[in-house]
């Protein structure tokens, strides 16, 4: 085995590495099979080109090294050991707050994103529930008590074992994991520092790149005080009032979270509605839909410093105005986790954000070093990552080479109500349209709404390109809507007409049946022609 061990001072323990699990392991006949499909697949490169003979191999520790267990990590891992490949992998230990030297298996969305802040979107929801419950014949107190610490021990439950399920899948895949901060030495050489402080470099054919992304904070006086989506998720205390700064996912999501638990909330962001690049009418309906549920929303606004005062955080607008908080959430966008790795000085190219250049098979400008997920900020979502890290395995184990299809990926904003989305926005069909576009929409008051009395409308609409006929785009806010657009979403993929839509039969009563029941035009945008919307 190539390996070189030397020791440097350090705070790390030491006795967490390699983590080892004692579960059941793939059958020997299994093993073997796939150790001859990959001897197979791993002679071929993507151009065709012939690989090194099966004798250079043994020069190596591992087929495969990679840095981060999140998502697309964990998923290329455990794809890549089932095509036979000997896989390594490392990530940071564990905790739900993430810094340079903090991470755990699992990576940001089981352990600090898209799981725990759904945990706390299902919190959040009973509140607005409680009182249209009223309605339905639900005796309920008018004081019902909502307790913060027992909901967040409840989301920290979960994200633990998730994060030892996410060990288990590795372990019984057969790879091999090492807990401490991994860096590329060399095209082939990985360089993890352990927690004791120990470096111990392990040699591998290819190194994947899979350490995500990690909050930006805004640098503005009085930065410390505010907080990012990590401290959001484990506050100690429950924020009574609340400034939100920033317009994309992570900022409306939060908003949501905490004006349903009780908070008051203050939502500032930079352009006239919030969400930026969704389609412009959905965007006017969120920001409507937040509204309507108490969110005082200041557009056009900035923070522009934070002072600490008795009373709580005293936070100022690029207006003029003040507010104070007991906590100021920075969603003001996320970066390449890229800085640490050693990347330039292996001849990896990284754009001006710190995101690894990567071509089309995910491949970086060093041919051994291969990167997914949100450190290459293509698509940053989770069930891209994953799709990444399967194609990876394909393309560099698997004989077929693969590149990922980023068309008609489906995703949803989890306010409340939430926004789901797939393919193209209105703004997007019109732009890139070489015939007319035709739209469709449904705005309705929900069965439920209409005995609640919650004055609020789901909202859906259907883009069609009037040369095929073929839905190219859908959206819907309202409840739901990222279980209904899932579906929507395999219609898309599937080139489905808006003449297939309407001849399929809805599902009575439900307002997923509206998507085939749009029968009559909206408006016709001709091509050539400026889109107007009324927003």
């Amino acid at each position: 085995m190539y390996l070189k061990a030397y020791m440097s001072s350090g705070w790390w323990r030491s006795w967490l590495v390699p983590l080892e699990f004692l579960l059941l392991q793939p059958s020997a006949s299994q093993r073997l099979s796939s150790k001859y499909s990959a001897a197979m697949s791993r002679k071929m490169l993507i151009g065709g080109e012939l690989s090194h003979q099966a004798e250079a191999e043994e020069h190596y520790d591992f087929d495969l090294f990679v840095i981060g267990a999140g998502s697309g990590g964990v998923r290329a891992s455990r794809f890549s050991a089932s095509h036979g490949a000997k896989v390594g992998i490392c990530e940071l230990p564990f905790d739900p707050i993430s810094s340079e030297v903090i991470g755990g298996i699992g990576g940001t969305c089981v352990i600090r994103g898209c799981v725990p802040k759904k945990i706390l979107v299902y919190g959040a929801t009973f509140g607005p529930e409680l009182q249209d419950a009223r309605s339905f014949g639900w005796d309920v107190n008018e004081k019902v008590d909502f307790d913060w610490k027992k909901l967040l021990q409840k989301k920290t439950d979960e994200i633990v074992r998730l994060n030892g399920i996410y060990k288990r899948l590795l372990t019984n895949s057969g790879v091999k994991m090492y807990e401490g901060e991994g860096k590329i030495v060399g095209p082939h050489e990985v360089e993890v520092t352990q927690l004791d402080g120990t470096k111990i470099c392990y040699s591998a054919k290819h190194i994947l790149i899979a350490t995500g992304s990690r909050a930006v904070i805004p640098d503005i006086p009085g930065k410390e005080l505010g907080i990012t989506s990590d401290e959001a998720l484990s506050l100690e205390e429950f924020p009574k009032r609340v400034v939100v700064l920033g317009g994309g996912y992570i900022a409306v999501e939060f908003a949501s979270i905490w004006n349903g638990m009780g908070a008051k909330v203050d939502l500032c962001f930079r352009r006239e509605l919030p969400l930026r690049g969704f389609d412009d009418e959905m965007r006017s309906v969120v920001a409507r839909n937040l509204e309507g549920r108490g969110i005082t929303l200041h557009p056009i606004t900035n923070l522009t410093e934070l002072i600490k005062t008795e009373n709580g955080i005293k936070v100022i607008t690029d207006h003029g105005e003040e507010f104070l908080a007991d906590a100021v959430l920075f969603a003001t966008g996320r970066a390449p986790n890229s800085k640490r790795l050693n990347l330039k000085a292996v001849g990896v190219e990284v754009d001006k954000h710190g995101a690894v250049k990567v071509d089309d098979y995910s491949r970086t400008t060093v041919p051994s070093i291969w990167a997914v997920g949100d450190v290459t900020n293509r698509m940053n979502l989770t069930p891209v990552a994953l799709m990444e890290g399967s194609y990876f395995a394909n393309t560099v184990f698997g004989g077929e080479p693969t590149k990922p299809d980023y068309n008609y990926v489906p995703y949803a904003v989890f306010c409340i109500p939430p926004l789901s989305v797939v393919g193209l926005s209105e703004e997007e069909a019109v732009e890139k349209a070489k015939g007319d576009i035709l739209v469709y929409t449904s705005s309705f008051n929900p069965m439920k709404n209409t005995i609640s009395g919650r004055q609020e409308k789901t909202v859906m609409k259907l883009v069609v390109d009037g040369n095929t006929q073929k839905v190219i785009g859908a959206s819907m806010c309202g409840p739901d809507a990222p279980e209904i657009m899932q579906g929507i979403a395999v219609a898309l993929k599937c080139g489905a007409t808006k003449q297939q839509f309407d001849s399929t039969v809805g599902i009575h009563p439900s307002a997923a049946e509206e998507f085939v029941t749009m029968r009559t035009i909206s408006r016709k945008i001709e091509v050539g022609s400026k889109l107007k919307t009324n927003l």
